[in-house]
């Protein structure tokens, strides 16, 4: 049996991931949003995408929309992976299938 995945198991970081992986693949959520959905500070959300961007589990992709900074998130095709396989080793270790 596989080990829980040390970057998605961190509690902050299973909920990003949990959150975006409700999107569609391609699809994106902005910074903002996100925050709000878990109630998170922008400091410590930072934090948490960072790890998960230097994984290359999450996208983040910064933009500019009239005058405005815009930042959007998503999982990439590893994070999707990554979270799919998280969840399938936490079912196994919980007695279920997979």
């Amino acid at each position: 049996m596989k080990d829980l995945d040390p970057v998605i198991h961190a509690p902050a970081r299973l909920r990003i991931v949990s959150a975006l992986a409700t999107l569609k693949p391609g699809a994106a959520l902005t910074f903002p949003k996100l925050q709000k959905a878990l109630d998170m500070t922008a400091g410590n959300l930072s934090t948490h995408l960072r790890k998960l961007e230097d994984a290359d589990y999450v996208a983040v992709e910064k933009t500019i929309e009239g005058r405005s900074p815009v930042t959007y998130l998503s999982l990439t095709r590893r994070g999707r992976t990554a979270f799919e396989d998280y969840t399938d080793t936490l079912r196994q270790l919980l007695g279920g299938t997979s």
